[in-house]
């Protein structure tokens, strides 16, 4: 099967995850958590990226991320996973044994206000929905325990959106939204669908040539906390 395109363009939030080959634990303690931290404010640094939201998990990752020009995706996502890769095999004395992750990474446009508002809180959640945490503040490695908890330094890491967060912050991303919007969300990431309204879907649809991705899929088996 022929990989769909990957679309790469400004000003639109996008949806990217990845995980690791075999759904291996890459992130066994905080020092693991934290190379990684470090590596997103460095590529952020580098690239200018902006930032809006993320969450890492045991065997994989979520970034909501807000590029300010062409190519800045893959500039970004090219220097963060070729470090960690390297990083982790020096680390662990397990160069030229194989990747890390399971193949690159999977990028989905975002619509602004509401939808990505969804995605965010979906991002930042994982953890919750995984059974972590009870809360979204309890999980360290991510940007809802810096929002909440995080240093003015810790801060920097994360930009802001073109969708203002709500005012009721620590309440709404602690609420669950309902499983229709979370398996139209899991619907996205599963076959690579842009994520907004209908009429946006099919023009981002047309514009960037996606039709592949509108074409029914299963899911994967354990997507539950995708």
């Amino acid at each position: 099967m022929a990989r769909q395109p990957r679309v790469d363009v400004p000003n639109i939030p996008y949806h990217v995850i990845n995980r690791a080959v075999g759904r291996l634990k890459i992130f066994r303690n905080e020092k693991d958590y934290k190379l990684f931290v470090d590596l997103l404010l460095e590529a952020k640094e580098k690239t200018g990226m902006g930032i809006i939201a993320f969450t890492i998990m045991p065997n994989h990752w979520h970034l909501v991320l807000f590029p300010e020009n062409t190519g800045d995706m893959k500039k970004f996502m090219h220097l963060l996973t070729n470090a960690h890769t390297r990083k982790v095999h020096t680390v662990t004395k397990t160069t030229g044994t194989g990747p890390l992750y399971q193949g690159r990474y999977k990028s989905f446009m975002i619509d602004d206000d509401a939808y990505l508002l969804t995605v965010i809180k979906y991002v930042e959640r994982n953890p919750v929905r995984a059974g972590s945490t009870r809360t979204v503040e309890e999980w360290k490695w991510g940007s809802g325990w810096i929002r909440q908890r995080g240093t003015t330094k810790q801060k920097q890491l994360l930009s802001k959106g073109p969708t203002p967060l709500p005012r009721n912050y620590r309440s709404w991303v602690n609420t669950e939204d309902k499983e229709g919007v979370i398996n139209r969300l899991r619907s996205s990431v599963n076959k690579g669908t842009p994520f907004g309204p209908a009429d946006w879907v099919n023009t981002m649809v047309d514009t960037y040539k996606l039709g592949a991705t509108l074409r029914g899929v299963g899911r994967p088996k354990g997507s539950k906390n995708r």
